[in-house]
């Protein structure tokens, strides 16, 4: 499921500009769709700019019915009478999914323990670390999260020790059990303060199994992201004619 909210805040109507010869919103649905992983693949929106642009493009999508805080709590409204085990939450701007994450992030759940999962990368951009429109994550030996933080975390305070930093990357998967709790609880103060839906699980003692991937794709989160996205696309475009 990909929610995709019309007005976002850092970014209002970013699922709708054009990306290429596509939308944001229609690259991410292309894109997952075509992994062929998924028994079906639905934009979850509460617009109906959005549900038209999928839909008239061969699509699926669902109209939320009532109003939602999370990207978690809007597909879980979907996703309740759905007879599911397994349901992933591509978010809207994550244009680039690639198979290889997704396919690591499904097979997590081969853990009967494991009941939510999500994905990391290594940041290699020492600009992007104190940025916090990129959220980094912190994990355990057993690669379990232990926080999610707009800031940058771990502080490097030794500098004789190299630090390394892992950007989270908005994709989840869920027991559909787990994803119906989540919505029963309060939003938290850490969720609250630093506008991170997922530490509602931490705070409510739920592990988080991380899953690592090299893809380096490009979410569009702010006006400047636009920018690098077309950029990653012609790179991509370029390396496919080459090969061709």
């Amino acid at each position: 499921m990909i929610p995709a909210r019309y007005a976002a805040t850092r970014f209002p109507y970013k699922l709708m500009q054009p990306l290429g010869n596509k939308t944001v919103i229609r690259h991410t649905y292309d894109n997952t769709k075509a992994t062929g992983l998924f028994d079906d693949v639905v934009v979850v929106t509460d617009s109906e700019i959005i549900y038209r642009e999928i839909v008239q493009h061969g699509g699926n999508a669902i109209m939320s019915i009532r109003e939602h805080e999370s990207g978690s709590d809007r597909i879980a409204e979907a996703a309740e009478k759905l007879d599911v085990d397994i349901i992933l939450n591509v978010q809207g701007d994550e244009p680039f999914i690639d198979k290889d994450s997704l396919k690591k992030l499904m097979l997590a759940f081969e853990d009967s323990a494991v009941q939510v999962a999500s994905v990391m990368k290594k940041m290699n951009d020492e600009s992007l670390k104190e940025n916090p429109n990129y959220v980094k994550v912190v994990v355990d030996k057993k690669m379990n999260a232990l926080f999610f933080s707009r800031s940058i975390i771990p502080y490097p305070r030794e500098k004789k020790i190299a630090t390394t930093h892992f950007e989270h990357i908005g994709v989840y998967a869920f027991r559909k059990a787990a994803l119906l709790q989540f919505t029963q609880w309060d939003p938290t103060p850490l969720e609250i303060a630093e506008k991170i839906e997922c530490l509602r699980y931490l705070e409510n003692g739920v592990t988080l199994k991380m899953i690592l991937t090299e893809h380096e794709g490009v979410k569009v989160d702010v006006p400047e992201d636009l920018e690098k996205a077309e950029r990653y696309l012609l790179s991509v475009s370029t390396n496919n004619n080459a090969m061709n």
